[in-house]
């Protein structure tokens, strides 16, 4: 893989040359210094992967982000050391169409790279959601039986997103009511060093609570609650939030399709599953799972994502009963739980 560094640091452009330098199939592309410079030299030379900084001179990386994919769109992984207090910048990167965010490698003085394993991770990842490695669909984990008796059970919604996820989620949350009678419970791929700050940021312009799903917790109306580990969230038969490392073979962590599945096979209740913007394919076995037990399913349609990959490959399964634009997204989920009371 063809690999681009934007960064104006140079200790940081050092340390992640050295991290591309450990793997043969990788090369370097070019470097940039700031995201004007990045934007001109993706036009002449588009990259397979972009690992662009945030915070730098004339141009920062989201709106190097927002150019780059709407003039010569190419894979974009934000790597960068100065998260505390830019997580607008992180997550309207994410809404631009940056994949993920990790935190620069560290250059020690002995010469010894900190950080350089999870960003390799986070590239392998990147280059199988390109074409540059096999996709695995994830087996359905046992998980017990779901009891029969749905009498107690609120509404559920449950979404899986990507690329593009944090600004789609965020518009349809807004357009939700406080109090709202559902429960809503969210798989977005982003890291467990992030998942946090990505529950705060959507918490504070929502007039619901959005937190972070901590192993035990149960589904409540009025709560969204967020995956928050780089393993799989699932429901367990107790109608309960765990989370499990198994199927380790699954490179996207947490799995929509994982959570899915494991909705499929616990909830008593019927609810209503979606699967928004983003790239590959995960998800789209998963709702159609749910759609098998009687669920309601949603795309979200071409014009509105940021790449249509996850919703594209629900459509064509039949995982998706309808496509739908992100604006009209939220008066849909409103009508269901109004037309399921």
């Amino acid at each position: 893989m063809r690999i681009a560094i934007v960064n104006d640091m140079l200790m940081a452009i050092e340390a992640l040359r050295r991290s591309i330098a450990k793997r043969a199939d990788w090369k370097l592309a070019w470097t940039a210094r700031d995201g004007a410079e990045a934007v001109n030299k993706c036009a002449a030379d588009t990259p397979d992967i972009i690992l662009m900084d945030l915070i730098m001179p004339v141009m920062n990386g989201a709106e190097a982000t927002r150019r780059i994919m709407r003039d010569s769109p190419c894979a974009i992984l934000v790597v960068t050391a100065t998260v505390e207090g830019n997580m607008q910048l992180v997550f309207e990167a994410m809404g631009h169409g940056a994949l993920d965010v990790i935190k620069t490698p560290v250059l020690g003085a002995d010469g010894k790279l900190a950080g350089a394993a999870e960003l390799e991770g986070k590239i392998n990842i990147i280059g199988k959601l390109i074409g540059r490695g096999k996709q695995q669909t994830p087996a359905l984990v046992a998980m017990g039986n779901a009891m029969a008796d749905n009498n107690h059970l609120p509404p559920l919604i449950v979404i899986g997103s990507s690329t593009g996820g944090p600004a789609a989620l965020l518009e349809i949350f807004r357009a939700l009511p406080a109090g709202f009678p559902a429960a809503i419970v969210v798989i977005q791929h982003v890291d467990i060093s992030f998942s946090a700050d990505l529950a705060d940021w959507l918490g504070r312009q929502s007039p619901l609570p959005v937190n972070v799903a901590e192993p035990g917790c149960q589904p409540e109306k009025g709560i969204i609650w967020i995956a928050g580990t780089n393993d799989h969230l699932i429901m367990t038969a107790e109608r309960k939030l765990a989370y499990c490392a198994e199927p380790k073979g699954v490179f996207y962590r947490p799995s929509v399709d994982v959570f899915f599945h494991s909705v499929a096979a616990n909830w008593a209740a019927r609810g209503l599953g979606m699967v928004l913007t983003g790239m590959g394919r995960d998800g789209a076995e998963g709702l159609l799972s749910l759609r098998k037990t009687g669920w309601r399913t949603i795309a979200q349609d071409k014009e509105t994502s940021v790449v249509f990959g996850m919703p594209k490959a629900a459509a064509e399964c039949g995982a998706a009963q309808e496509i739908m634009p992100i604006d009209l997204i939220a008066q849909e989920l409103i009508s269901y739980v109004v037309r399921t009371e």
